[in-house]
């Protein structure tokens, strides 16, 4: 033999070898795995007949959802108690599970605030929760190096403590721990779903990187990519993808190739009934120069962008001393009350502290009456993954100034009838301009974007996305059946 045909001869040995150690090892690793599962299937056996001893006859199927924060009172928050309603309507024998970290709330105080803040009221003996003790493990401020994987990794860890309070027949991600769905496959064999707002990678991150060849540079890129590998690995083996938006969608399809085909953008749910009965469409005297943002205080929302712009409008327009800024969202913990703060310095330190109004946890009533009174929606978010609130004021009949990105420029603020619903900026002269441009349009143009704009929101109804939820869940709900 030749010594060529040696080398090549050793190298398909070593090949296959390894090979076979991995497929070996893998094996080994899904049996222990399967057999954890078995044990938390027989400790947690004696909850699951108490739980379900609250629906008829005491049987039915146990869907998870895994939302760790479930009382942030953010937009993922709507759709994960909205998705929970049109459960509880249509399947009687289905009772659900919330895997959520919030252990210093109860379930009365949770689905009371379900309906203070999204007039959501569901039935409270088919929902039972959970309380997480390890939800520090997905804080960003756990994992100051390598965050994306950290948080990932966490979740595992606050996946197995779900599992060790209750091993439900379907788990769903609703927040976007993808990691979570193969881990739940792999140790029990169930329906897996998910619901992603955002992916946790994409290629605009990728794209972002500066191009400079450095170490640090290339270090990260590595990095993401490998992450990027993961992820797609965690989303491939998902039963059920669905999406809030053309955006969110068109990355998964790009990192979730194998189930490309079934990704569905199933739009969340918005109040767009209740907002259209509340608030009377036409051009009446109860309307303010008062530019509206609904979003929850996080900085990625950009609340200093839109101050900045706003100055700056003021500064361009002297003459108006009537138009204000105001500013709603919901504040989850001390680090929003900081941002919140902050943002209060940012407004004293622009000149407009007087003319800009903070509104922190409003009621559904509340933001009814602003929504009602308001002139002008703003999202200044960039990519952001779908945007309710700027479907809230396009239902409320304001003139929306959004980010030209993400969801608000693919899916909501487009032309509607060949006329516009709103505006697209990026800067924050882009956007001063875009105040300037809705507060200064005729009266005629501004009750026909108006009404353009309500018949835009009826696209995002609360019952459009009931019904395209209920068929995502029913694929569950059958697979879990067959087994």
């Amino acid at each position: 033999m030749s010594l060529s045909s040696l080398f090549c001869t050793t190298a398909v040995v070593l090949a296959s070898t390894v090979a076979l150690s991995y497929l070996f090892v893998f094996r080994i690793f899904r049996i222990v795995l399967r057999a954890l599962g078995e044990h938390l299937r027989r400790r947690t056996a004696t909850k699951r007949e108490l739980v379900l001893s609250e629906l008829a006859e005491g049987k039915g199927i146990l869907v998870g959802f895994f939302h760790p924060f479930c009382n942030a009172g953010g937009g993922g928050e709507r759709v994960l108690w909205a998705a929970i309603r049109a459960t509880q309507k249509k399947h009687p024998n289905v009772m659900c599970i919330v895997y959520t970290g919030d252990q210093d709330v109860d379930k009365a105080t949770i689905l009371s605030r379900v309906e203070h803040r999204f007039d959501i009221h569901l039935d409270p003996t088919r929902v039972v929760f959970a309380f997480l003790s390890t939800r520090y493990w997905v804080a960003a401020s756990t994992w100051p190096r390598f965050t994306l994987i950290g948080q990932s990794l966490g979740s595992l860890i606050l996946a197995w403590d779900a599992f060790r309070l209750l091993v439900p027949d379907i788990f769903i991600d609703t927040m976007g721990y993808a990691f979570t769905l193969p881990f739940a496959k792999l140790l029990f064999d169930i329906p897996t779903g998910a619901y992603v707002h955002y992916p946790t990678i994409s290629t605009d991150m990728l794209s972002a990187l500066p191009s400079s060849p450095t170490l640090h540079t290339r270090g990260k890129r590595l990095y993401w990519q490998l992450f990027a590998q993961l992820y797609t690995r965690s989303g491939n083996s998902i039963d059920t993808i669905l999406c809030n938006s053309s955006w969110t969608a068109s990355h998964l399809r790009t990192l979730w190739p194998s189930r490309a085909t079934t990704i569905t953008v199933v739009f969340p749910p918005v109040a767009v009934e209740a907002l259209a009965a509340a608030i009377p469409l036409h051009r009446n005297t109860n309307r303010d120069r008062v530019i509206l943002c609904i979003a929850q205080f996080r900085a990625e929302k950009k609340h200093d962008l839109i101050i900045d712009a706003f100055a700056l409008y003021c500064a361009m327009h002297p003459e108006d001393a009537e138009t204000r800024l105001v500013l709603i969202g919901s504040v989850r913990h001390s680090e929003d009350a900081t941002r919140v703060y902050d943002l209060r310095l940012l407004a004293h330190g622009k000149g407009v502290k007087d003319r800009v109004v903070f509104v922190c946890d409003a009621s559904w009533p509340e933001i009814l009456e602003w929504l009602g009174r308001a002139w002008i929606g703003v999202n200044a978010m960039w990519n952001e993954h779908f945007g309710i609130g700027v479907v809230e004021y396009q239902a409320a009949g304001l003139l929306s100034v959004v980010h030209n990105s993400g969801g608000p420029k693919l899916d909501i603020v487009v032309d509607v009838d060949g006329g516009a619903t709103g505006c697209h900026a990026e800067t924050v002269e882009e956007f001063a301009r875009g105040f300037e441009w809705g507060l200064n349009l005729p009266p005629k143009e501004v009750d026909e974007m108006r009404c353009r704009a309500r018949a835009s929101a009826g696209r995002f109804t609360e019952a459009v996305f009931a019904e395209a939820w209920l068929v995502g869940l029913g694929s569950l709900l059958e697979m879990a059946r067959k087994r």
